[in-house]
């Protein structure tokens, strides 16, 4: 039995609200039990450096906790003056799950920063920021077609991540706080609204998971893509 009395291939409930900040160009405010992520995002007319003149567009991310997204209080890293080896590890993850769905040639040299920034953490935070991150950048993207800064769509096809792992002796779905600490085995697949896998993170700690347990995991995941994109579609209109 999980802890929350969720079905092994049960998801927490999702909703995604979006245009829930007056200024930027996207926003959604992502709840995936009682992990709640604001993903916002920016548009800039120019790139990094390394792209001028290119003709190519690019995405890219930040993320961050609050305080009090967890249990006891974490120090700002502002205030520590540097970014955590994690924070930069999740946001890199973020920027390149998003840039997998883009045509940069159609984006055109124009910058998008989609900042995703925690405020209740329950596990799966990273999952939840990108699966958001999409919607927020999907919204912005709306808003240059819908002026015609951009003529063709350059959102390919939907992301979305979820997390599985083997908890207790058995392989699950989007594995919440109680269950991430405990779990043997861990994974965080980022995936295409078509089915298509753009990354996984998949680490055992205190165990070992074979082939035979992957696929299960796997196959979990596509379940869970698949119902979280199906929620993106429905909080933009598509």
């Amino acid at each position: 039995m999980r802890p929350s009395g969720r079905d092994v291939s049960e998801m927490r409930p999702v909703s995604i609200e979006t245009g829930v900040t007056k200024h930027a160009e996207g926003s959604c405010l992502i709840r995936v039990g009682d992990t709640h992520v604001l993903c916002t995002a920016s548009l800039e007319e120019r790139v990094p450096p390394f792209l001028k003149n290119s003709g190519l567009g690019w995405v890219t991310a930040e993320y961050g906790m609050l305080p009090r997204a967890t249990t006891t209080r974490m120090r700002r890293e502002a205030s520590a003056g540097k970014q955590g080896g994690r924070t930069v590890e999740i946001q890199r993850l973020i920027g390149r799950s998003l840039r997998a769905g883009v045509d940069r040639v159609a984006l055109g040299e124009r910058q998008i920063t989609v900042d995703c920034d925690v405020i209740q953490a329950d596990g799966g935070t990273r999952c939840a920021a990108i699966t958001g991150g999409w919607v927020a950048l999907r919204l912005a993207v709306n808003k240059l077609m819908k002026t015609g800064d951009v003529i063709s769509d350059p959102m390919t096809d939907p992301v979305a991540a979820v997390s599985c792992g083997i908890y207790a002796g058995q392989p699950v779905l989007d594995l919440d706080y109680p269950e991430d600490s405990e779990a043997g085995v861990d994974g965080n697949f980022v995936m295409t609204g078509s089915g298509r896998l753009i990354e996984v993170q998949m680490s055992a700690e205190g165990s070992t998971f074979s082939r035979e347990q992957m696929d299960h995991l796997l196959g979990l995941a596509d379940k869970g893509v698949a119902e979280l994109v199906a929620a993106q579609k429905a909080a933009v209109g598509a």
